[in-house]
């Protein structure tokens, strides 16, 4: 083994957009809860509002940080 060698153009590859899908995924599936324990409610349409935004930031965040 060889000290201090270091990598210069080895590509680095990152499971950000999976972490980040995953984060997002259990936010909408919060945001879905909350929508479906008050029903009717000002704060169940807040619940869906925020699964819709995390959703589609779920989505994205797959999408951006793929390769």
């Amino acid at each position: 083994m060889q000290r201090g060698h270091m990598a210069g153009n080895q590509a680095v590859s990152t499971d950000m957009g999976v972490g980040l899908s995953v984060l997002f995924t259990l936010i909408a599936l919060a945001g879905a809860g909350v929508t479906f324990v008050t029903p009717g409610t000002e704060t169940a349409a807040w619940g869906f509002a925020a699964a819709i935004i995390a959703g589609i930031l779920a989505v994205s965040a797959n999408h951006v940080y793929s390769n």
